[in-house]
């Protein structure tokens, strides 16, 4: 198998295409273009909302796929093709045990906004990067839309502090640490995977002419539905044993790097 044969390509975000500072590059702009040209399917998929991706890729949000909240939602210009919100009872059971969690802080998704109880100041920082448009809060009962993910932040680590707590709940749910401060919980159908499998089920693209690229856990059944699977150098443990590849980190360029070679692939095979 070679890059020549890949139709689709699937990233990640934060810790994968987004450097250290959030930022897009313009390498990876001009690379896009390129991907464009010769037919390759672009998909944003990420543990953030939609409205932020759409942040993020506002200069090419009409030429891309979005998988936001983890795999909940799937949008392709303003059209929905994946929708899997939380069920309200579920909803209020998982609200239930995280409210007995010491110094977890719960961000309920929607997919216009973001609903925060806790004003803790370092979560309230963060809030402006992930979560823009988010709205204060004091209970649940405020919440009137679907909620796609309950994503639970710790200001230390919540693989050590939140997720001993409430990994049992994987019976039921969709449990995921989805970067060092967060982690995630959501409908057991919504992850990346699932929504990576509707996209190339749509467009008749097997996993064998799939590319994807992630560093954290929430990542996990994205690269397994990929054959040209990449994790990042600076990726957690899990997702290094799950992926066939590593590239360089984020901040070294490692998604652009593969990403000029699948072009070099591309114009070498059409000569």
């Amino acid at each position: 198998m070679n890059l020549s044969q890949v139709k689709l390509v699937v990233s990640d975000m934060d810790g994968t295409l987004l450097n250290s500072k959030h930022s897009l590059s313009a390498r990876f702009l001009k690379l896009f273009e390129k991907m464009k040209a010769q037919g390759i399917i672009f998909v944003a998929a990420s543990g953030r909302p939609y409205y932020s991706i759409i942040d993020k890729f506002h200069s090419i949000k009409d030429d891309i796929i979005v998988v936001a909240e983890n795999g909940a939602l799937a949008v392709k210009n303003e059209t929905t093709l994946l929708s899997s919100p939380l069920k309200r009872d579920n909803l209020s059971k998982i609200t239930a045990l995280t409210d007995t969690i010491a110094n977890a802080h719960p961000v309920f998704c929607s997919r216009e906004k973001a609903y925060v109880i806790s004003t803790c100041p370092s979560l309230t920082h963060l809030l402006s990067e992930y979560y823009a448009n988010y709205e204060l809060i004091t209970s649940i009962d405020a919440i009137t839309t679907d909620i796609y993910k309950v994503a639970l932040y710790h200001e230390e680590s919540s693989e050590r502090y939140i997720y001993p707590h409430i990994k049992h709940l994987e019976t039921y749910f969709k449990v995921k640490l989805s970067a060092t401060h967060w982690v995630d919980i959501s409908e057991p159908i919504a992850n990346k995977g699932h929504a990576i499998a509707l996209i190339q089920n749509m467009h008749a693209i097997t996993p064998e002419e799939t590319l994807a690229f992630g560093d954290y856990n929430n990542d996990l059944e994205m690269l397994q539905n990929a054959y040209f699977s990449y994790a990042m150098q600076n990726a957690h443990p899990t997702v290094k044993s799950v992926a066939r590849f590593e590239t360089k980190s984020n901040d070294d360029f490692g998604v652009e790097l593969v990403l000029e070679s699948l072009i070099e692939a591309k114009i070498k095979a059409s000569q």
